[in-house]
């Protein structure tokens, strides 16, 4: 349906004359009545934008679409698998009562542009984890050549709803609110159409969003539009939520089912796109309110004022971020960047545009505009008011000349300075920054001549650092609970950590951990450790903490894949460490026997005492024991590593044998033409031979089909005539092959026209054989055996229980006449295989026969054999 179609629809009531029941019988309470459809949004003006949707129908879309991601074979789903879920539901047909309604006809390829990825990730992680979850039934559509045409879905929460929910559930649209969702999805994120005779659609808003997390955008988008009203401001969660994260982010987080972290890095890309913007409530004082999020396209499409968004954004470079009820000199210190650009990071500005606004009595800092523009980098100092210095070591600004003295230990004292300050903060300000080289200049002249200079690359080391963690998305899973710590490392340190990360991900791969299970493992264990410390708060040094600490893995027994008492493969309690356990508590509980059983009487201190000491003594040997064990571990691997190496060597010395051995046999020639390098038989031979035992093969055939077994006149007529055919099949394929080919060029070469020739025979013999082999069956197949057999499984299948009542039915008649042909073919084959074995049988005897009788008695019968013309041709000369 088109968007002109779509708002035909929507404009005019409809009548409820859909079927809805259940398996065609109506429900209770259902009858056939007009109701007008709720408005789509089109304006009094005549223009539409599906962005404007009435508040029954948005409240109706935002139903249908929770309901269909909360449904259990959805819920658990990424983000795209969602997406197409929602979009193959907007795409569906209302139910009319036709077979294909409920279904949605697509192709991958178009699937994929609806979401932003390929076709290889439509198929692998999105039609894949929905037929697993059976969120979907798909069918691929063909036509009559059997080539694919399409598509067929079936979002199976919608089957469900329709077939066991009733016309009241959710998920039951009609035909115009289905056209309205789709309508929707086009102008949100739809790739856009250019159909002949139709006017284009043309491509949504997040249209060009592809790639990596371009579906959780879209998805995202989309819930913000259907919980935003009128107004355009996005409905906010309630309740209590991370001041880190944010409302919006909170808001996110439970629209998608991500964690809050997750949230605000979706909104902050919209933000960034331009879809969202943050603003506040306005106060009858004047002072910003609780903060708000806008859906901008929303907003614009019912013509909202934007300026007190953009105004609330502009507002923010004006005011320094500060506690409520904070004044005077105890205010925060300024970020940097506060003058034009904001210097606060992306999370605390998400947290700030939520949090409410200063009471009324709290007085406003402005940021004080710098006189002179800094030549160094700049650094966020502790600011306080005595750190306005310069990098003389002098004192701050507004003083009298006697009191700015030298701190080089020189008696002269400095020029007396002006009374107005010369660019740095005045006495009780704070500044926005301090340069890192003034307060290494201070250190250094407090200290002396005799402190250390800082090393060459420092300041580049700290100018260096991320204050994001890194780009791989498996290291921000892992590193992601010390984020904060992250922040405060340097430039090295971080390269040092995120090895160690790489490190730690690549061990836990080799200890059977499924490689995307490692970083939330990893992560895991982080948690866990800074659980132990008792926070990010409590680790003073955070590089050494991290990588003596927080990254390696703790085996509290000799297991390889136990961390801290927990197995990494399986995330169970170790059962080795469970084991240690147990058996020192039961070492304890037997040193302490025998010490109450030979001192009885000590006091408690002194059997304490005893028992330490006979413990450490225990704890000695049990560690001795380690220690041969562990070596006599390292002497068996080393066996076994040299034992490796001989059975590769050997490997090695057998390859080279046999490759000497084929090389020797590829040099031999062939044995039945003499042919040099012909590795013993050459091809054209090989071909001679094959055909040969073909030819005595189909002659075996032929007589087993038609001889008379008893008959060796019949034998050998039937063998005679099978070969003549056979060599007259040769011939004539010759002749055809010759008639395709340059004879001049066989002519040439007289080995090429042999080896042509002994394939062509070779060929035409493999064909001989199977047709006489159906021959064979054919003939056997009408012999009186095989028809009363076949008569025997005619009757018996006719006789069965569910065929009694009307034998000669055309079903029976067919299952019957099947069974008989069935039982011929059968009968055939075994009748075939008999007379073959006693043909080879009757054979062997013979050639036995004549091996076995010696010449004077074979002379004679030879002798009485009449000669052919060649052979009495020879005998006349």
């Amino acid at each position: 349906m088109n968007a002109g179609t779509a708002a035909a629809v929507l404009e005019h009531p409809l009548w409820d004359d859909v079927d809805n029941s259940v398996d065609g019988a109506r429900l209770p309470g259902q009858r056939t009545a007009l109701r007008s459809v709720p408005a789509s949004g089109q304006t009094d003006d005549g223009s539409e934008n599906p962005l404007r949707l009435g508040r029954k129908m948005r409240l109706r879309l935002l139903a249908a679409v929770q309901a269909l991601l909360a449904d259990p074979s959805i819920a658990g789903l990424k983000d795209a698998p969602r997406l197409a879920a929602v979009v193959l539901y907007a795409k569906s047909r209302a139910p009319q009562g036709r077979e294909n309604d409920l279904l949605t006809s697509i192709w991958v390829a178009e699937l994929g542009r609806w979401m932003g990825v390929g076709e290889s990730t439509v198929d692998r992680n999105v039609l894949a984890p929905m037929r697993k979850s059976d969120a979907l039934h798909t069918k691929v559509v063909r036509d009559g050549k059997g080539h694919p045409t399409g598509l067929e879905c079936l979002v199976m929460p919608l089957w469900n709803a329709h077939h066991g929910g009733g016309a009241g559930h959710p998920l039951a649209l009609t035909a115009a609110e289905l056209a309205t969702l789709l309508r929707l999805c086009e102008a949100l994120f739809g790739h856009g159409w250019a159909p002949k005779d139709k006017a284009p659609t043309p491509p949504g808003l997040l249209a060009a969003r592809k790639g990596r997390g371009a579906a959780t955008d879209r998805l995202g988008l989309l819930l913000m539009v259907l919980n935003t009203g009128s107004s355009g401001w996005l409905q906010l969660r309630g309740g209590s939520v991370k001041k880190r994260e944010g409302r919006g982010a909170a808001t996110m987080a439970r629209l998608l089912s991500c964690s809050p972290a997750g949230g605000r890095k979706v909104l902050a890309r919209l933000t960034e796109a331009g879809f969202a913007a943050r603003g506040r409530k306005g106060t009858g004082t004047g002072m910003d309110g609780k903060g708000r999020i806008m859906v901008l396209p929303v907003a614009r499409a019912y013509g909202r004022d934007l300026t007190v968004v953009e105004a609330a954004q502009s507002s923010e470079t004006v005011f320094s971020a500060r506690p409520a009820g904070a004044g005077g000199d105890l205010a925060p210190t300024v970020e940097a960047g506060a003058l034009g650009t904001s210097g606060e990071s992306e999370a605390e500005t998400a947290s700030e545009a939520e949090n409410p606004a200063r009471p009324a009595g709290a007085e406003l800092h402005t940021v004080h505009a710098q006189v002179v523009t800094p030549v160094v980098p700049l650094q966020l100092d502790c600011g306080f008011s005595g750190e306005g210095r310069g990098g003389e070591g002098r004192l701050p600004e507004r003083v009298c000349a006697g009191e700015d003295q030298a701190v080089d230990g020189e008696t002269d004292a400095a020029g007396t300075g002006p009374t107005v300050a010369e660019g740095g903060p005045l006495r009780g300000e704070k500044p926005n920054e301090s340069p890192v080289d003034e307060r290494v200049g201070q250190r250094t002249a407090r200290a002396g001549a005799s402190s250390r200079p800082k090393a060459a690359g420092w300041e580049k080391a700290q100018q260096q650092k991320r204050v994001a963690l890194p780009a791989d998305l498996r290291l921000r899973v892992a590193l992601g609970p010390v984020s904060w710590l992250w922040e405060q490392l340097s430039g090295w340190q971080q390269d040092q950590v995120e090895a160690a990360t790489k490190t730690e991900l690549a061990q836990l791969a080799g200890l059977g951990v499924a490689p995307e299970g490692a970083p939330r493992l990893l992560a895991d264990r982080l948690t866990d450790r800074l659980a132990e410390t008792g926070g990010e708060a409590l680790v003073d040094k955070p590089f050494p903490w991290l990588i003596r600490r927080g990254l390696p893995q703790r085996s509290a027994c000799s297991h390889r894949k136990c961390d801290d008492g927990v197995r990494l493969d399986t995330g169970e309690d170790c059962e080795n460490c469970g084991n240690v356990i147990h058996l020192r508590r039961a070492w304890r509980a037997r040193i302490g026997a025998d010490i109450d059983r030979e001192l009885p009487g000590l006091a408690d201190g002194e059997r304490r005492r005893v028992l330490e000491e006979r413990l450490r003594e225990r704890a000695a040997i049990e560690a001795e024991d380690l220690a041969w064990r562990q070596e006599q571990a390292r002497a068996e691997r080393a066996r076994r590593d040299a034992a490796r190496a001989a059975a590769a060597e050997q490997a090695e010395h057998e390859r080279q044998v046999a490759a000497a051995a084929d090389a020797v046999r590829q040099a031999l020639a062939c044995e039945d033409c003499g042919r040099g390098q012909a590795a013993g038989l050459c091809e054209a031979c090989d071909h001679r031979r094959q055909t040969k035992a073909l030819t005595g093969e189909a002659a075996l055939l032929a007589t087993a089909g038609s001889a008379d077994l008893s008959d060796r006149g019949s034998i050998a007529a039937a063998v005679a005539g099978a070969r003549t055919a056979i060599g007259e099949s040769i011939a004539a394929a010759w002749q055809e092959f010759l008639e395709i080919t340059d004879v001049a060029t066989l002519e040439a070469d007289p080995e090429a026209a042999a080896d042509a020739y002994a394939f062509t025979a070779f060929q035409t013999a493999q064909q001989a054989v199977g047709e006489f082999q159906d021959n064979a069956l054919a003939m056997l197949g009408r012999t009186e055996e095989a028809e009363a057999e076949a008569r025997r499984a005619y009757k018996t299948e006719q006789g069965r229980p569910w065929f009694k009542h009307n034998p000669t039915g055309a079903d029976a008649v067919a299952a019957a006449t099947k069974a008989a042909d069935t039982a011929r073919e059968r009968v055939a084959e075994c009748l075939l295989a008999a007379r073959l074995k006693q043909l080879r049988e009757q054979q062997a005897a013979r050639t036995e026969q004549a091996a076995a009788a010696p010449w004077t008695d074979r002379l004679p019968e030879l002798a009485a054999r009449a000669l052919d013309g060649d052979a009495a041709g020879a005998v006349v000369a």
